[in-house]
């Protein structure tokens, strides 16, 4: 049917499938490339200025996640028949993913709690650390699709689509904020080195499925995971936007502090248990841990499609 449509849309030009099965374990353990279920296509001219439209072909098409992740391919996959759905589209991390603590120690961001101080980022682009004061998202069962970043020097972030990344622009020497499906090879991003951030250039984009998604929110608004600097935020384009949406949470955390009985409120809210801890101790009280998306970000997600122009949301 694509080929059809790219026939139809540019006459003489063909449809050019570029890699379907990776024969030479290029890709990522968990890449879709060894499954069948991925491709990379470009029309047969290899003119870049029709990829935007064959991008939009091949969701007509029916593929189910089609990214425009390097200057010469568009990159398509479909789900499994067995793939269970997916309730929501935003942005999370994968929970073996880490992030950096103040006192030096690497947690992984399943075992990141409430209350931790974590390495972030600051507006001006400077290395700091943050407290993390809520989870966003926290689900360690759901089977979900992620974009795979690698940089020149082996940092690897693991990331939803729709969130947000942090990319330098050398020519304007500015930092910019791109939906992580939208980061393309030879942009840069921030990376921890050295005990600063710095730019490193991204050399492949691929696409793997994981379980589990986490998305932990910290005061600035940014976090360092896997030594790649990223935003909290997701879905909408604009970080300073998201950043003032959360503004009311972080006024509440601010609030919580001076409560009575605040450490254990909050080591309540980040003690982890599995589902079969659950089931075990149901009898004992034990503190029930956040499954599925925060009650607040359900309802931003919900407002912005109301308030927001399309062009602002990541579709």
């Amino acid at each position: 049917m694509l080929a059809y449509s790219v026939m139809n849309e540019w006459p003489g030009v063909k449809l050019l499938v570029t890699e379907s099965w990776d024969e030479d374990r290029q890709h990522g353990q968990e890449s879709l490339h060894y499954e069948g279920r991925a491709v990379t296509i470009a029309t047969s001219d290899r003119d870049q200025s029709k990829y935007g439209m064959l991008a939009r072909l091949a969701v007509e098409a029916g593929f189910d996640w089609v990214s425009y992740v390097s200057r010469r391919h568009i990159y398509c996959s479909v789900k499994s028949d067995s793939s269970p759905s997916i309730s929501h589209v935003h942005g999370c991390f994968t929970p073996e993913s880490t992030a950096l603590l103040e006192n030096g120690e690497k947690k992984k961001l399943s075992e990141v709690a409430i209350g931790d101080r974590v390495l972030s980022m600051n507006e001006n682009g400077q290395a700091v650390y943050s407290e993390v004061i809520l989870f966003m998202d926290r689900n360690l069962e759901q089977m979900q699709t992620f974009v795979q970043l690698h940089t020149d020097n082996g940092a690897v972030l693991t990331v939803t689509p729709a969130h947000l990344i942090t990319v330098w622009q050398p020519e304007q020497q500015k930092l910019k904020y791109v939906f992580a499906d939208r980061v393309e090879e030879l942009n840069y991003v921030l990376v921890m080195h050295q005990g600063e951030l710095r730019p490193q250039r991204v050399l492949r984009v691929s696409s793997v499925q994981r379980r589990g998604v986490v998305a932990p929110l910290t005061r600035e608004g940014t976090i360092v995971v896997n030594s790649v600097a990223a935003s909290c935020y997701a879905v909408i384009s604009s970080q300073s936007l998201a950043h003032w949406g959360l503004a009311p949470m972080r006024l509440w955390y601010t609030l919580q502090g001076w409560m009575p009985g605040k450490n254990q409120l909050r080591s309540s809210c980040s003690k982890t248990t599995t589902p079969k801890d659950n089931n075990n101790n149901n009898s004992n009280n034990t503190p029930q841990v956040q499954n599925g998306i925060h009650w607040y970000a359900k309802a931003l997600y919900k407002v912005k499609d109301y308030v927001l122009p399309q062009s602002w949301r990541h579709e």
